[in-house]
């Protein structure tokens, strides 16, 4: 088995479509996760990313949220949204791939700790940790990836005292975060790369990507029976310095047997 897994927060892929067709052409990715495609499901660009080779599950709605996966084989299994029905939002689809359960989510921002979307992105988290759960249970090999809007701990913060424990940094965010990997997941990048300090957010204000004043937000929670297969993880920060580029960077994991 070898296998490249990639997670992109593109912020529209209506405006970042050529970018992604780039990349894809430079990184050859088995498959890529989008986050925030902000594109209803009837104007995704299928037809353009088949050319490109890739087959597209996706979920989305216009302007807000979108989810997406596209591979190079069909996914078995793929499913959009909670198996249960969901709230509105687009922030999640799940497929298999080669035996890889990997499941592609958008975490809510949760805006700030006295915003009522900020219990809302708890209890959306409480609920993946539940349906994570039960997929660990079908499929032992499994990646959970997205843009999480959690920095898991300091070492993934510019400046952990200026930013405190506002949303993002939260005890109650991390807590959910480390209720997650408690199913038997690892941060696989924190894996890798020891107490290294990489960024996968820069905010586009205050010249956050010039300063390199960021967050690592960006995730790859591997199972622990991925383990032994983990060659690498890489964050891609040249796709942040791109012209008219998203403000998340690519993340991506190598594996082979």
């Amino acid at each position: 088995m070898s296998m490249k897994i990639a997670s992109w927060n593109v912020n529209s892929l209506k405006v970042r479509l050529p970018q992604v067709l780039e990349w894809l052409h430079e990184k050859s990715p088995d498959l890529l996760c989008l986050q925030e495609t902000k594109l209803a499901d009837e104007k995704f660009p299928v037809a353009e990313l088949a050319a490109a080779g890739y087959h597209a599950l996706y979920h989305g709605q216009p302007t807000y949220n979108g989810v997406a996966m596209l591979s190079r084989i069909a996914p078995e299994d793929g499913r959009c949204d909670w198996p249960d029905g969901g709230d509105g939002q687009a922030r999640l689809c799940a497929g298999t791939f080669a035996g890889i359960r990997v499941v592609n989510v958008y975490v809510p921002n949760g805006q700030s700790l006295e915003s009522d979307k900020y219990p809302y992105k708890l209890q959306w988290l409480e609920r993946l940790r539940a349906l994570v759960a039960s997929e660990l249970e079908r499929w032992p090999q499994l990646l959970l990836v997205g843009d999480f809007n959690i920095a898991p701990d300091d070492r993934d913060v510019f400046d952990p005292v200026a930013w405190g424990e506002d949303v993002l940094c939260s005890p109650r965010e991390r807590a959910a975060l480390a209720a997650l990997l408690g199913l038997g997941l690892l941060d696989s990048w924190r894996q890798m790369h020891g107490d290294l300090q990489e960024w996968s957010w820069w905010d586009y204000r205050a010249a956050g990507f010039r300063r390199n004043r960021g967050l690592r937000i960006d995730l790859i929670l591997a199972s622990t029976a991925l383990l032994p297969v983990i060659r690498n993880v890489v964050i891609d920060r040249n796709a942040r310095a791109a012209e008219r580029p998203s403000d998340h960077a690519p993340v991506y994991i190598e594996l082979q047997e």
